[in-house]
């Protein structure tokens, strides 16, 4: 197996525990906050695609696909354009809400858009350096592996809220 191969596959777990999470949950379902202030699924899944989006685009030097396939309008929230969720206050994650089928419909398309990425990315490209802030600067590949971390954490976050009864 190449390593491409490997994170196609992490990435594929995450988009297979989006589908599940969201099948058959309704805009209040999706809206609810556990306990009343943790995250909700909306938002959970919401940032996760963000977060997705933003760290490989900009790793491979693309457009985000929030704003190139048009779902910043789409969604229609009240936060700046590019907003990814980071130190979201809790009226912020209030303001996230959409559709069980834009939020997938969304993940979808950054899910085609990585991908795409990792579909021609060979093992050399791994090792090209993406972000010198950092001591010691970030690879493509850390950036991926963290990105996989950081939506399998959300992914499973919003599947066990989908499993919470009464909000608990």
């Amino acid at each position: 197996m190449k390593s491409n191969e490997v994170l196609l596959d992490a990435f594929g777990r995450i988009r297979e525990i989006v589908e599940a999470t969201l099948e058959g949950l309704d805009e209040e379902t999706l809206a609810r906050r556990p306990a009343g202030n943790g995250n909700s699924i909306a938002w959970l899944i919401w940032h996760l695609g963000r977060v997705e989006d933003a760290q490989v685009a900009s790793a491979a030097g693309l457009q985000q696909v929030w704003t190139s396939q048009g779902f910043a309008g789409r969604f229609d929230l009240p936060l700046p354009e590019r907003d990814t969720g980071y130190g979201h206050s809790s009226d912020k994650v209030d303001a996230v809400r959409a559709p069980r089928e834009l939020l997938a419909e969304y993940y979808e398309a950054v899910h085609r858009q990585t991908a795409d990425v990792l579909g021609a990315l060979g093992d050399d490209g791994l090792d090209r350096v993406v972000d010198t802030r950092w001591d010691p600067p970030v690879t493509f590949g850390v950036r991926l592996v963290s990105t996989i971390a950081d939506c399998l954490q959300h992914a499973g976050q919003a599947a066990y809220a989908k499993g919470l009864k009464d909000g608990a």
